[in-house]
């Protein structure tokens, strides 16, 4: 009998490398947050190497006394290749393997990668392999040597080195076919967004900083059974679900994909139509992780990702999450952010959430009209559309008919009152 051999993927051992342009810029923390990503792809961050410069070396991203330096430090640690915070363009891939014979990766790849390994519906694998495609399309000869010499590892999932062997006429074929895959599964889900318009339920779409806590809320609302985990984007596709107010008015819960800094452009143009749950909202839920030390950063760069998917003026509730994890009961103080609403909870544990469903009410109540309508009894069944898409606060019988007093939304109200007319 043969003795069975067990075998085990050697974990990658990477240095961070970044660039400082300026005095007491974020360089330090954005790869902090980078150590996190290599971690969630799979690999193990040995140390970090900033250099500062005026500028990124166009041709190498880094300066020749630093790659030497860097050469040296990676035959000390026996690292496996290194990560750059930054996107490096084709002409920096290919001259920085050359310069240190080793892996070369950055933070557009990495991400990318944990994309692939976490997009589980088809349109989430759809956009995945779209951004990893057009990404490295341009990238074919810098990529090929660094994916080949390990023979895989993080950065070769989704389509994977075989795709990049296809000349680039066959990826250009490759990308057509997945946009038209995409188009059709945007019809699909512009076709919900009309039917949840004639239902006239309002929808608040969950958006915030990756790993601030967006699936744990939804979660802890609507018992929706998305995955939690502490890191980074650990769930990718949107999930929406139905939740019940106290008045009776149900609104939906869409939870969309987390934010971060240097979001890689490719993911913003192919995730478009997912995170335009959050641009047909009737309510945007800001989650913030108040544990964070870098809690304002996170804040401007969702406010600057918002403005680049062309958001306008939508109420906002501003979160401020994970409040288990604070010494003080103080709340935060929000600066420079608009928010209509500003509360501190605990998804975890639940404390604030009912401040939450309040708030929700308010805002959704300030987007309402008052209506004082007498329903005949043969039209009592149109109630239930008030029911369920207003906030009904008092029903009378009386002896024509029955007396409602409700805050509906204008499209329901305008039915309603041309009926009578």
């Amino acid at each position: 009998m043969k003795e069975l051999l067990e075998t085990k993927q050697e974990l990658e051992q990477v240095i961070l490398v970044g660039i400082c342009t300026q005095e007491n810029d974020d360089t330090e923390e954005s790869l902090k947050e980078l150590a996190e990503l290599v971690e969630t792809a799979g690999a193990h961050p040995l140390t970090m190497v900033i250099q500062n410069r005026e500028s990124i070396h166009p041709g190498t991203y880094l300066g020749k006394g630093k790659i030497e330096e860097l050469r040296e430090l990676i035959d000390k640690l026996h690292a496996t290749g290194i990560v750059c915070d930054d996107e490096l363009s084709p002409a920096q891939f290919r001259n920085l393997e050359d310069a240190l014979d080793t892996k070369v990766m950055d933070r557009t790849l990495i991400i990318l990668d944990i994309f692939a390994a976490h997009a589980s519906t088809k349109e989430g694998k759809i956009q995945v392999e779209l951004a990893q495609l057009k990404y490295r399309s341009a990238r074919l000869v810098g990529l090929r040597s660094s994916l080949s010499r390990l023979g895989g590892g993080i950065g070769t999932r989704g389509p994977g080195e075989k795709k990049l062997e296809m000349d680039r006429r066959l990826i250009k074929d490759r990308i057509a076919q997945l946009n038209k895959e995409l188009q059709n599964v945007k019809q699909s889900r512009e076709i919900s967004r009309q039917q949840r318009s004639r239902n006239r339920m309002p929808i608040a779409a969950i958006v915030g900083y990756t790993n601030a806590g967006k699936s744990t809320l939804l979660n802890k609302l609507t018992d929706a059974n998305v995955l939690e985990e502490d890191k980074l984007f650990a769930t990718l596709d949107p999930t929406t679900r139905n939740l019940r107010l106290s008045s009776g008015q149900e609104i939906l819960l869409t939870d969309t994909v987390g934010f971060i800094r240097k979001l890689p452009h490719h993911l913003i143009e192919a995730f478009r139509s997912t995170l335009e749950e959050a641009k047909y909202a009737d309510i945007i839920l800001h989650v913030v992780d108040t544990s964070n030390p870098q809690m304002n950063t996170q804040m401007q760069i969702v406010y600057e990702t918002l403005k680049q998917l062309e958001i306008g003026n939508k109420p906002i509730i501003t979160i401020f999450n994970k409040k288990d994890k604070l010494d003080s009961d103080s709340a935060p103080i929000l600066r420079d952010f608009k928010a209509d609403k500003i509360l501190s909870i605990s998804a975890k544990t639940g404390e604030g959430l009912n401040d939450l469903l309040t708030s929700l009410e308010e805002v959704l109540r300030e987007q309402t009209i008052y209506l004082n309508y007498l329903f005949s009894y043969q039209d009592a069944g149109k109630i239930q559309s008030i029911r369920k898409s207003g906030q009904l606060l008092k029903e009378a019988y009386e002896e024509d008919g029955i007396r409602i007093e409700a805050y509906v939304p204008q499209e329901l109200y305008a039915k309603i009152t041309a009926q009578k007319a």
